[in-house]
């Protein structure tokens, strides 16, 4: 099986990990902006802005995602190899 398997092949879950990883970071600068007026003392953001901090915790929702997906084809895998 592994001679059939580039070295560079995406396994499932990489995307999903991947596109977790920039929403996650995404959800962070926007909380530190949000977070930087109340700090500094200055006029705070809109409500909205809050809500878009919520992107952190989506995008550590997809990653973790894309995390049991690729332990799932991994057993799947290793299931095939010993039948």
């Amino acid at each position: 099986m592994r001679d059939k398997t580039q070295a560079n092949s995406a396994a499932a879950g990489d995307g999903l990990i991947r596109a977790g990883a920039i929403v996650f970071f995404v959800g962070a600068v926007v909380t530190l902006v949000t977070v930087a007026p109340l700090l500094l003392g200055t006029k705070p953001f809109p409500t909205y802005m809050f809500g878009m901090s919520m992107l952190m915790a989506v995008g550590f929702l997809m990653a973790g995602a894309g995390v049991l997906r690729s332990i799932a084809e991994g057993r799947r895998r290793a299931r095939e190899i010993r039948s």
